[in-house]
């Protein structure tokens, strides 16, 4: 399943999810206190008015594409932004994103229980990303714990993530709790 949607990353968590129960939107927050996070929300939906996304979207407003990669529930994510590779365009980051690691994703994780891309379409406003990786699991240790198979799919999706992502421009990873309309 693919379909467009308006995403805004924020630190105002309370106001996406005011905005989330309003627009029956998607909603990741990342509640620890400690670490340093690029963002604290990232709430997802489908409207044709943008000025109330703009005003809380203080970090970022994206038109993204939802991929749903591995249908599922999750208690818990692994919310990753990723910035194209600098000797690749978008289109080409994204095609590898899409077309080889998504398969790879699915063999390496398998405790991974709902998986879904949000390419970057446009970005309207804010941080300049190409895509938000959604990997979900049931529970926090699993996530923590059982992100890979074993050492040899570590290995496996790190070389593989070198051929799209600019680990160096890529914000850092949220541990985020889901809302769902």
């Amino acid at each position: 399943m693919h379909q467009l949607e308006i995403a805004i990353a924020s630190n105002d968590a309370i106001a996406c999810t005011q905005l989330a129960a309003t627009l029956k939107g998607h909603l990741y927050v990342d509640e620890r206190d400690k670490g340093k996070v690029p963002f604290k929300a990232l709430m997802t939906c489908v409207t044709d008015d943008l000025r109330p996304l703009r005003e809380a979207g203080d970090v970022g407003v994206y038109v993204i594409c939802r991929r749903v990669i591995k249908p599922g529930s999750a208690n818990i994510y692994g919310l990753f932004p990723l910035s194209h590779h600098p000797q690749k365009t978008h289109e080409e980051s994204d095609a590898h994103w899409r077309d080889v690691h998504a398969p790879l994703a699915l063999v390496h994780h398998p405790y991974m229980t709902h998986y879904v891309q949000l390419s970057v379409v446009a970005v309207l406003d804010g941080l300049d990303v190409d895509g938000f990786a959604l990997c979900g699991f049931d529970n926090n240790d699993d996530l923590r714990h059982r992100f890979y198979r074993d050492e040899e799919s570590v290995k496996v999706i790190a070389n593989d993530i070198r051929n799209f992502v600019d680990l160096s421009r890529s914000p850092g990873r949220l541990i985020a709790t889901p809302t769902h309309p």
